[in-house]
């Protein structure tokens, strides 16, 4: 599968964005679905992840659950993050992430996916 992240961009302290990743290759609903964030000199930190087929099921970060929502269009092949409240922490770059099976409950390390998006830019300025 490949994937293209988008919807990066500038935004003040308080506002929202929604980050997109399409994907195209192999049947989209058959991947458990992730978005990774990272700063300069640090390791990707997980933010959410989203179940398959349906998306039944999603995962959150601690620091982003109730702002965040993860979801799925598998029509369109494509994932979401809606972004609300945004805070000047959140400032990263943001990349989807796929994977055909998740072992056990390590939907949150980025060891667990094989296929990357390219990243998208998020800057939050306070």
């Amino acid at each position: 599968v490949q994937l293209q992240a988008s919807g990066g961009g500038l935004v003040q302290a308080g506002g929202s964005l929604r980050l997109s990743c399409a994907a195209s290759g192999r049947t989209f609903s058959m991947y458990f679905m992730g978005w990774f964030r990272q700063t300069p000199g640090k390791e990707r930190q997980f933010v959410a992840a989203i179940s398959r087929p349906s998306g039944s099921s999603t995962y959150y970060a601690d620091s982003v659950r109730g702002r965040f929502t993860i979801s799925r269009d598998n029509a369109e092949n494509t994932l979401y993050l809606q972004m609300n409240s945004l805070k000047a922490e959140d400032t990263a770059v943001y990349f989807c992430a796929a994977a055909l099976g998740i072992s056990g409950n390590y939907y949150n390390l980025s060891t667990t996916y094989p296929y990357w998006g390219q990243g998208t830019r998020v800057t939050v300025s306070s």
